[in-house]
């Protein structure tokens, strides 16, 4: 008898690391690959956009998913990115301003913004989960929120806007979703803006990636507090007894160490998502290498990288430019992280020069 015990003992612990071993697998592996969104996999709608409402103001890119949305100037459609993931921008961007086209037929664009579906204003089709099947949730999570439904929204904002071709910048993390949108569509690409992209086109990252950038330029006093936080923060393994509020508010808290670890005021942005920022870390993993998936891109990009970007490495941004076929580098001196809110006039003639050259 004591024998069998200790087998059925051995068996348990067994099982115990199998199990173990399976989820760090899982939360290790991307839930998104180059390629899913165009053949349609893990979407819960077709590319084609929903019939738009009389809103003016919101896109209808699923039956039950709309996105808010606003524009400054006319002419040619330039689609903006937002970052993040899942902080969207409450005004128009100031380096913008000069190439809105408003009395200026040099310059004639309108660039549009929108609030990614699960942060902002728009749709949030997720409060809390009911089931504990963890591996089930993640997919659902994944499935409505995830990098694949993001990218299909660009797509149908496409069909939405009548282009054939779109023209995209991207900020951050945005500069991240416009370049896998060009991944998977690169015949619907006429060119890209990727300012201060985000450094995670491989991961695991060598330099810690922006959580530890953030505690470093902490000052002391607050770093156990903030380890405290970054432990609860990225504790997926009980994520999903969490509401979209209690997530909504871990990633305002996430903001307030950023600003502080800046030491300078970043733009006004709206509220951030909840569950829609933790869908996107799922859908990337912890190991991934996505460059291979833009080399097919033979569209013009043009990367922008601040001199005083604290959080982005330049060899980050470079490494996009390193990727794509067809792209340019250019430094912008003194700004930071958001070169559109501390050097508008620098970043508007470089962005004005690229599309310039588009036509």
């Amino acid at each position: 008898m004591k024998k069998m015990w200790i087998i059925i003992g051995l068996i348990l612990v067994l099982l115990v690391v199998i199990v173990g071993g399976l989820f760090w697998y899982f939360m290790n592996q991307p839930l998104y690959r180059p390629g899913m969104v165009r053949a349609g996999d893990n979407l819960r709608a077709p590319l084609t956009p929903s019939e738009q409402s009389e809103d003016g103001d919101r896109w209808s890119v699923e039956p039950d998913i709309e996105l808010h949305h606003f524009s400054a100037g006319e002419g040619r459609n330039v689609l903006v990115v937002h970052g993040g993931p899942g902080y969207p921008y409450a005004e128009p961007w100031s380096g913008l301003a000069l190439l809105t086209g408003d009395g200026d037929k040099r310059h004639p664009y309108e660039f549009h913004y929108y609030d990614q579906r699960g942060c902002g204003q728009s749709t949030r089709p997720v409060d809390t989960f009911s089931s504990n099947n963890y591996y089930e949730n993640m997919k659902t999570l994944d499935r409505v929120l995830g990098l694949g439904a993001q990218l299909a929204d660009i797509e149908r904002i496409r069909h939405i806007l009548g282009e054939e071709k779109l023209v995209l910048v991207g900020h951050s993390f945005g500069g991240f979703l416009a370049s896998l949108y060009a991944a998977e569509f690169p015949e619907h690409v006429e060119g890209m803006v990727l300012l201060a992209p985000a450094n995670l086109l491989v991961m695991p990252q060598e330099d810690g990636g922006i959580f530890e950038e953030v505690r470093e330029r902490l000052p002391k006093e607050t770093r156990e507090e903030y380890d405290a936080f970054l432990e609860e923060y990225l504790n997926f393994k009980d994520i999903f007894s969490k509401s979209e509020a209690e997530l909504v508010a871990m990633n305002q808290k996430l903001a307030q160490y950023y600003q502080t670890a800046v030491g300078i005021q970043t733009p006004e942005q709206g509220e951030p998502g909840g569950w829609g920022v933790q869908a996107l870390y799922l859908s990337m993993g912890r190991r991934h290498d996505y460059r291979d998936g833009l080399r097919a891109v033979e569209a013009p990009v043009l990367v922008v990288h601040g001199s005083e970007d604290v959080f982005q490495p330049e060899d980050g941004s470079r490494a996009y430019a390193d990727a794509f076929p067809n792209a340019e580098f250019r430094v912008i001196e003194d700004a930071g992280h958001f070169p559109f809110y501390s050097q508008p006039d620098a970043l508007a003639q470089i962005i004005g020069e690229f599309l310039s050259g588009l036509e």
